[in-house]
């Protein structure tokens, strides 16, 4: 059986982003995920049945860690010669693709889902797109994992277009639809979930699942959160997700009101985001950047009506008017707008909640997009 390696900066990559997929391929191909945190990755792999190694990958720019881990990924490649290197995120696509070109690799795949470099300038800028080109000239294909992100490839010569393609319809992992289901949730159910939480059946909420950090919209949301909750009291902002002090922070005065705002409610991360997403009336993900956002396929699923950005991935998943609303990044006003709007219309409101699940079983199904990652190894040919 051929070995396949398919390697991401942290580990909860596998445990979220690509969850599932993992034991899927074992059907298929002798499986390895490699990614940080020893710890975790051992877990995921049990329960991915399959096999692990780890190396100390970070996010940050570190280069005496990174040529650490490009030797120990290069001895690893050197003793088991994996088939097929598929690497997730810029750092292990960096190192993974790297060493893969260093130890002749017959197949190396990596896959774009989302760019930071999109939200940096100056020298940063430069030095990630030197990293980026670069892990694009190890790569023998490169599949952005949407439309969007092909045309910036395309716009800023990453690399010739002819390694370039888009699986599917877009998405990195897809959606476990059967999963992410309102019917699982029954009146019932959402009420006691409403009342862990403390928010009265009456309220309104606008709900998000993300990181909390600058780059998220999060500073935007807030602010259009509070000047709608002075009109309407009966409003929650339900905030997902955990701070990333370090890397992206938000603004003092945003995290403020994130703490103390009576009627904001900020839970941290979840395993499950399910329940969270069944108690909202409406999803927003105000994003500077995005890949595909997963988040987005989730809400849907859950049949909320949502609020996006009009960058690419969102604005392949929403269609305006159809099942959610579009506006400019970084736009507070326009934000603030659309959220007052389906707070009050409660017609625009359904009629987008009707739309929402089906235009996700349609096109984003896990199934359908494994299946389609799986028919492109397949196709990969012996020289490439």
């Amino acid at each position: 059986m051929k070995k396949l390696f398919r390697i991401a900066t942290v580990s909860s990559s596998f445990t979220t982003l690509l969850k599932g997929q993992p034991r899927f391929m074992k059907q298929y191909y002798d499986v390895t995920i490699i990614s940080s945190n020893k710890e975790q990755l051992e877990k995921t792999g049990i329960t991915e049945e399959v096999k692990t190694y780890s190396v100390e990958l970070t996010r940050r720019i570190t280069p005496f860690k990174d040529l650490k881990a490009l030797w120990q990924l290069y001895l690893y490649f050197r003793k088991e010669k994996p088939d097929i290197v598929h690497t997730h995120t810029p750092k292990a696509g960096l190192i993974g693709m790297l060493a893969a070109s260093l130890t002749k690799v017959p197949h190396r795949l990596h896959t774009v889902a989302g760019l930071p470099l999109m939200e940096t300038a100056g020298l940063k800028r430069k030095i990630l797109n030197f990293t980026e080109k670069l892990t694009y000239l190890c790569a023998h294909h490169v599949y952005p994992n949407s439309k969007g992100l092909y045309e910036f490839i395309v716009k800023n010569k990453f690399c010739p277009e002819h390694k370039l393609k888009v699986i599917g319809n877009g998405s990195s992992n897809g959606i476990d639809t059967a999963y992410f289901s309102s019917t699982l949730y029954s009146l019932k159910q959402k009420e006691e979930i409403r009342n862990e939480l403390e928010i009265p059946m009456n309220a309104f909420v606008f709900g998000f699942v993300g990181r909390l950090v600058k780059d998220k919209g999060i500073n935007e949301l807030v602010q259009a959160f509070i000047e709608i909750n002075k009109k309407y009291s009966h409003t929650k902002l339900l905030l997902v997700g955990r701070f990333e002090r370090d890397l992206d922070p938000l603004l003092p005065e945003t995290e403020n009101e994130i703490q103390n705002h009576p009627d904001i409610l900020s839970v941290g991360y979840q395993l499950d985001v399910r329940p969270y997403l069944a108690v909202s009336d409406v999803f927003v993900l105000p994003t500077y950047r995005e890949g595909f956002p997963n988040v987005v396929m989730q809400a849907g699923a859950m049949e909320s009506p949502c609020i996006v950005t009009n960058i690419n991935g969102c604005n392949e998943i929403i269609e305006e008017g159809v099942n959610g609303l579009i506006i400019p990044p970084k736009n507070k006003e326009q934000l603030q707008v659309k959220m007052q709007l389906l707070l009050e219309k409660s017609d625009l409101r359904n009629h987008l909640k009707q739309n929402a699940r089906s235009m996700i079983t349609s096109r984003y199904e896990q199934k359908m997009v494994w299946e389609a990652i799986l028919a492109e190894y397949k196709s990969l040919k012996k020289n490439n």
